[in-house]
């Protein structure tokens, strides 16, 4: 099963190498070309410099192809090349210093990582609350025996509060320095150890102050933020915990005997027969073989009436049955079904490698020399100043924290989780988090016009004209190809026998047809200048027809079709008109055909271009200096997307197509696409303020926490406060793309960012 419908883990044991190998298989999945996949969960990650340091480390093992980190799920994906042993993943992490688990997805249990941070931020708080109270007296005058019962009982409270509360951030410190490397909670340990220590040996020599409601209100504002990061990630998190909420867990799968088995869904095979009752949902890609119903199709299609199911339809994973039972046939395992394909594609959203996610991670991977350096030498210097210990190591301890990079870390992938979720709201899912930046870089976008800008499913109008014979032929032949021309040629044959002859032949030309060799003939259906040969004495038409049949080169049939425009359509390129988007149509179909839509659109058009001509046309422009979104849905538009500066391809299109677009919308209506484009746009303003106000930050809080007018609590709060600022800023992407508040302001103290931007 795909990984979003599972958060149950299990430790890698085992008592050698074998048995560590075998069980990194058993959780793997197999992808094509000679690839294996497998989800690790590693849940003491939290930074941008983990995410850094987790990919680097990965990407050097022997076979490993990509790795890729999900800071918001706590998960690393990695694909290796499945010769010999795979490589020792898990034990890799275990050395960076991280706690690793192969991820498991046959079971569910719950996140105790929350459960966790608000123990340790309720024992912080009432450790704080208590030593401050006692701090007033000390305050107030207290001296002498008093006050040094008061710093006792304070010391006596904030211990265990400090071992308990600090251990979320003395684990991860320790773990990774006893391995040689570093993180953000060494300097954070580092510095509330040093100010509980500070202030014992001031309690033990008689000293007028005491910093214990320091160290556990230290602890107390850290543990805030951190908590409420961790909070505001599952928030945004919802729409991917949503959508595999709607995975079935099972289903009745009818044997041979006429016996029913209930069986788990991911022991579900192609070709097994179920049966799914009202109210039950689609466990697998299937179609239908038997039975009536309704279907909710609102997942795949956006459309909230119901569908009527009919015998040979194919149903998507998810989708609701509603008011009858229906028997269908599985098409595909739960891993390969159109729901888990969406999940993983918001999985892997937040881990794409946009430019301002790689400045993060350089500056995050800076921070830890630099803190340590900034503190070591802020000590020196007031050492030298005052020759006073015990301020000089106050003074470092505040500079330690207030310097934590946490903000500048949160920066770039809060944004990107939350445009994901904005996305997956409108319909449209978002497959890699860098295709968020160069959607908002567009400035043409080039539609297909055959199931992108229409619907893509095509009616027949010339049916009357026909040989009754040749139209059973031409259907036989187009039940093998997914094109929509074809689609609506298979629908006529009305159950007919689909089985050929032995030696047969038939394979699809992306951007032609489809080729039958039958025997000694040989049958093409599609475009008029590739099915029908000239030199066989036959012209070649120029009617209205889109789709020939031909026999050995000479035209049998020609077949006209009429396809309603996509909804939203005009409504769709108006709107990218007005954002000043230059659009125009790229289709394979006759001018005819494309001519018709352009005309009723309002734009330029070219027609009759094959698959390679598409890649070139958008060379040219994207050589002319224009960034290109390319929209398209067939076999025939994948090159052409994956040579698009950035690509949108509909639910309905063909796997290769959907595969290749960096972004897919679920529903009918095209006004995805400049949905897409105000959300993308929005969240490149976002990341510019959040970058923006990470770098502000540190450019007023580190000299003010070297000057000395920072106190470690004061630094804490500080810290704390720029991360949950850029998290909040983050979340206003929720108002539907179009923020209002000092938009792009923050950007104009960062005129360099861009063009470093730009270079990476």
């Amino acid at each position: 099963m795909a990984s979003g419908f599972a958060g149950n883990s299990f430790a890698v044991t085992g008592n050698g190498d074998r048995a560590k190998a075998d069980e990194l298989r058993l959780a793997s999945r197999v992808l094509k070309d000679g690839l294996r996949q497998v989800e690790i969960s590693v849940p003491t990650m939290h930074c941008g410099g983990c995410m850094q340091k987790i990919e680097k480390s990965l990407s050097k093992l022997s076979g490993v192809s990509e790795a890729r980190v999900n800071l918001s799920s706590k998960r690393v994906t990695v694909q290796w090349h499945d010769e010999g042993d795979p490589p020792p993943l898990v034990e890799t992490l275990h050395n960076l210093g991280f706690e690793a688990h192969l991820t498991s997805t046959k079971a569910v249990t719950k996140d105790r990582t929350l459960s966790e941070l608000i123990r340790a931020l309720a024992v912080a708080g009432f450790a704080a609350g208590n030593i401050m109270m006692l701090s007033v007296s000390v305050w107030s005058g207290a001296d002498g025996a008093t006050r040094d019962l008061f710093h006792w009982v304070s010391a006596a409270i904030a211990l265990p509060a400090l071992l308990y509360s600090g251990r979320i951030f003395f684990r991860s410190a320790w773990s990774v320095l006893r391995r040689g490397h570093t993180n953000m909670d060494v300097p954070i340990s580092i510095g509330v150890l040093l100010a509980y220590g500070l202030s014992l040996y001031e309690t033990i020599h008689h000293g007028a102050h005491a910093y214990f409601d320091a160290s556990a209100s230290l602890l107390f504002f850290l543990l805030i933020g951190r908590t409420l990061d961790y909070v505001m990630r599952e928030r945004a998190r919802t729409a991917v915990t949503g959508l595999a909420n709607l995975a079935a867990r099972g289903a009745l799968v009818l044997r041979p005997d006429g016996t029913r088995v209930y069986t788990p869904v991911d022991d579900l095979k192609p070709g097994m027969t179920i049966l799914v009752v009202a109210g039950e949902r689609i466990p697998v890609d299937a179609r239908a073989i038997s039975g009536q119903s309704n279907l909710d199709c609102s997942l795949v299609t956006g459309e909230s009436l119901p569908r009527p199911a009919t015998v040979g339809m194919l149903l998507q994973a998810g989708t609701m049955n509603l008011t009858g039972p229906l028997t269908i046939e599985a098409t595909s395992e739960a891993e390969d079904s159109f729901l888990a394909e969406m999940i993983r594609m918001m999985e892997t959203a937040e881990a794409g490698r946009s430019g301002f996610r790689r400045i993060s991670d350089r500056a995050a991977q800076l921070y830890a020399p630099a803190v340590h350096s900034a503190a070591f030498l802020t000590f020196v210097g007031w050492m030298i100043a005052t020759g006073d210990a015990h301020r000089s190591i106050t003074i470092a301890i505040a500079v330690l924290i207030i310097t934590c990079p946490c903000a500048l870390g949160l920066a770039v992938p809060m944004v990107q989780v939350m445009a994901a979720r904005r996305l997956f709201e409108k319909g449209i899912l978002l497959k890699d988090g860098g295709a968020l930046e160069r959607l908002a870089e567009i400035n043409t976008v080039v539609f297909d016009k055959t199931g992108t800008l229409t619907i893509g499913a095509p009616r027949l109008i010339n049916r009357g004209e026909l040989d009754p014979a040749i139209v059973a032929l031409a259907a036989r032949i187009a039940m093998h190809s997914q094109h929509p021309y074809a689609r609506a040629l298979a629908a006529l044959a009305n159950g007919a026998d689909a089985s050929w002859p032995n030696d047969a032949v038939i394979t699809e030309v992306a951007g032609a047809g489809m080729e039958a060799r039958i025997g000694a003939h040989v049958y093409r259906l599609g475009r008029p200048s590739w099915a029908v040969i000239a030199s066989a004495g036959h012209e070649i038409e120029t009617d209205g027809s889109n789709v020939v049949l031909s026999e050995d080169g000479k035209r049998l049939a020609a077949f006209e079709f009429s396809d309603p425009l996509r909804c939203g359509a005009a409504e769709a390129l108006q709107d990218l008109k007005q954002s000043g988007v230059v659009v125009e149509i790229l289709s394979g179909d006759r001018a005819q055909s494309v001519r018709q839509v352009a005309d009723s659109l309002g734009i330029a058009f070219s027609s009759d271009v094959r698959p390679d001509g598409k890649v070139m046309r958008i060379g040219d422009l994207q050589d002319s200096g224009r960034k290109v979104l390319m929209v398209g849905d067939g076999l025939n538009d994948a090159p052409a997307l994956v040579a698009a500066h950035a690509s949108m391809a509909p639910a309905s299109a063909a796997d290769i197509g959907r595969n290749a677009a960096d972004l897919v919308f679920l529903h009918e209506n095209l006004m995805a696409v400049p949905q897409a484009f105000r959300i993308a746009q929005a969240a490149r303003k976002l990341v510019y303020q959040n970058l923006g106000l990470a770098v502000i930050y540190n450019l007023f809080a580190v000299p003010i926490a070297i000057a000395g007018f920072v106190t470690p609590l004061i630094a804490a709060v500080a810290m704390s406060l720029s991360s949950l600022l850029v998290v909040a800023n983050a979340l206003r992407l929720r108002d539907g793309g179009r923020l209002r508040y000092f938009d792009g302001k923050i950007a104009h103290f960062l005129p360099r960012l861009r063009l470093q931007t730009r270079s990476a």
